[in-house]
Parts: C-alpha cells; structure tokens; sequence
C-alpha cells in the first residue's frame, strides 16, 4: 500500500474499472450521508439531546477529529490485508457506528457514536483514491479519485436531503439507522466488484510517517485543511443561516442541500478534468470563487432566489477543489502515498472541525448568522495566498 500507482491501462482495462470505481462510489455515497446529513439536522438534534446548536455543531467536529486520528491509524493497521478486504472492514465500521448513533441516549454518547463512526472515514478514500487511480492511466487519475469522491457528492443531493427529511419527519434516530443500511450494500458491492487481491506487507512506518515531514507533503495538508475550513465555515450551520438571513423553513433548506449537492457534483467532476491539465491552476481559481461568493453572500441570501444561486457556485467551487487537493498529496509523497492519501483525508476532516468551530464562535461572539460566509471567506483567502506562494516557488525553482 506504499506505492503510487503508475498504470498503463489498455482500452480494456479502462472499461473494467467501471465496476471497482461504482463499488468504490457507493461507499463514498454512504460516507457523504453520515458526514454532511447533520448539517441539516443540527435543529432538529440539538432539541432531541437538549443542547444549543453551537453545542450540537461539536458533533461535525468530533466526527471531524475522529477521522484526523483514525486516518493513518487505520491505514497503517489494515495494511497488512487486502485492499478489498481491508475496505470491506472499514464500511462494516461504518455500519456499526451509524447503529450506535441511532440508539445514543444522550448527547455524550452521541458524540462518542459519531468518533466511531469517523474511524472508517479518511482511510477509506486514501486506499479507495490508490485503487481508483490503480486502474486508469497516470494522464485519467485525477478523473478517477473525481470518480469515487462523485459518490460523495452524489450523497448531497439524494442521500443528505432524503436523510434530512426522514430526520424532520420521523426522527433523527431513524436517519442514522436508514444510514447504517447504505453501509451494508456498501459492503456487499465491494465484495462483488472488487478482486480478492494480495494480503499488504508489514509497513515501516517510522518511514512512511517520514514522509508526512517533508516540506511539500506539509505544505499541501495544509492547504487540504484551509480549503476544506473554509468550506465547512458555512455548511456545518448552512440550515440556521438559512433560517435567519432568508427566513427559509424546512422545505427550503431540503431543496437547498439538494441545490448544494448539485453544486458539488459539478465541482467535482470539473475539479478533476482541471486538475489533470494543471493542479495549481484548478486550485486558484476555485478557491478565488469560493471567496468571492462567501463574501456576496450575507446579502445575495437574503432572497430565496440569490441564496439559490449562491449556494449552487458555492458548491460547485468548493468542491472543486477536492481533487487536485487529493492528488496534490499523493504526487508530493510518492513513497508513501496511501498513508499520504488517508492523512489528507484527516486534513480535510481537520480543515471540517475547523470551520465548524470557526462558525461557531462566531455565532457565539454574538456576530449573527450573516458573519459566517465572512469567516470561512477569510479561512479561503489564507488557502489561496499558500497556493499562489506554492505555485511562485515552483516557477523560480523551474527557471532556476
């Protein structure tokens, strides 16, 4: 699991990675619903465990840190096994988590719930983005992780907002326990299209972890985790800026988040056809958009129609920076880049906790709902500036 995949795919083995990039797609669509479903639901949970909503936004962060942590500790741990397997048993720790979650009794357990669900999180989309660009060509691989991540956009626009309703209209309990199913058929679509493959080797992970020092691997985290900060800023408390800038009642914030998900999966894939032609370049402009409709938001939200087209380019931007950011980690730590993967995917859950706790304390401080979009704006401009001095180094060492 050491090892950048550099295929030389024929037309046939192209067409055969249909089926492992599906499978890999269906367990990022259950992954996207668990993550993003309690953005929604935030209301809705913190009344059902009798705590305020800044409160109940720890949730995101606990899940957040919890696939920070479980990222290499996972990755390392299941190295030994089979890529298939060691996927199959990451989801079944996703359907044991969602139970848990389902059946908490309080807030405290459910925040422990949510850390166990996350432990599958970042491993998964670091093993599952070696094997998705293990069978395209090195020109397609970017395209390929954009594969995968669709399922995760994909969630967004069925698996969130479906989740959400059932959430409003049944209970929260339900929404995670209708979650947990998703894990299964996850399961059971890696098994069939996966190949049963070869059991890993014993890392050196006093090695790989060596790695994750080096400047440029550095650098990239963390702009994996001011890029996704900037992100999360806004959708972690999405349902009660909508509530308070737009006056938007339940179906509204449903059709929003599918309006979002939209977004992301057009983001998403543009993000990986960009980032095959240039990784620098997908990265600046996205991440300049993403600002831009941050900071017009607090007044384009107040009408239904300008929070509509707001958060349908704010979506799109934001996740179009997904893929290049996962490829950019992988190309800079070559010699390891499972682990590099998976711990990027740990940035991204970091950058998730950060933005959550950013928008929280700004509601806290007393700024209002409209000060949001403002802060994770601020997070993108930090983003940006790292990716624009990157990418001036790069030239002077080129010309040098």
């Amino acid at each position: 699991m050491s090892d950048l995949p550099s295929s030389n795919a024929s037309p046939r083995t192209e067409r055969s990675s249909a089926f492992p990039l599906f499978a890999l797609a269906v367990g990022a669509f259950g992954i996207g619903t668990t993550e993003f479903s309690p953005m929604g639901l935030l209301p809705v949970i913190a009344e059902g465990v009798h705590v305020s909503i800044p409160s109940a936004g720890m949730l995101v962060s606990a899940y957040a840190i919890g696939v920070m942590l479980g990222a290499p500790l996972m990755t390392l741990a299941l190295s030994r096994w089979s890529r298939r397997t060691a996927l199959i048993i990451l989801m079944s720790i996703f359907t044991v988590g969602n139970l848990l979650s389902a059946m908490a009794p309080g807030y405290y357990t459910l925040l422990l719930a949510r850390l166990v669900t996350s432990l599958n999180h970042g491993a998964f989309f670091g093993l599952g983005s070696l094997v998705a660009a293990s069978v395209v060509p090195r020109h397609k691989q970017a395209t390929a992780v954009a594969t995968m991540f669709m399922g995760l956009t994909i969630a967004n626009i069925g698996g969130v907002p479906a989740a959400t309703w059932l959430g409003q209209t049944i209970g929260w309990r339900m929404s995670f326990a209708a979650t947990a199913v998703l894990g299964v058929l996850a399961m059971s679509t890696l098994w069939l299209a996966l190949p049963r493959g070869e059991s890993g080797r014993r890392p050196d992970v006093r090695a790989e972890l060596s790695v994750l020092t080096q400047p440029a691997v550095l650098v990239a985290l963390l702009t994996t985790v001011l890029g996704s900060g900037a992100m999360f800023t806004l959708y972690t408390y999405i349902a009660p800026t909508l509530q308070s800038l737009t006056g938007a009642g339940p179906q509204f914030i449903t059709a929003m988040l599918v309006l979002i998900g939209v977004g992301f999966s057009i983001g998403n894939a543009a993000g990986g056809k960009l980032a095959d032609r240039s990784l620098a370049g997908s990265l600046i402009g996205f991440l300049s958009l993403v600002i831009v409709v941050m900071l017009a938001f607090p007044l384009l939200g107040q009408s239904h129609v300008g929070a509509a087209v707001s958060l349908l380019l704010w979506g799109a931007a934001t996740f179009a920076v997904v893929p290049p950011l996962q490829m950019g980690v992988m190309r800079a730590a070559e010699r390891a880049p499972g682990l590099a993967s998976s711990v990027n995917v740990g940035a991204f859950n970091l950058g998730n906790a950060l933005g959550a706790a950013v928008g929280g304390a700004t509601i806290s401080a007393g700024l209002g709902y409209a000060a949001v979009p403002l802060a994770g704006a601020a997070i993108a401009i930090a983003g940006l500036l790292l990716v624009l001095v990157q990418a001036s180094r790069r030239r002077r060492l080129a010309m040098a």
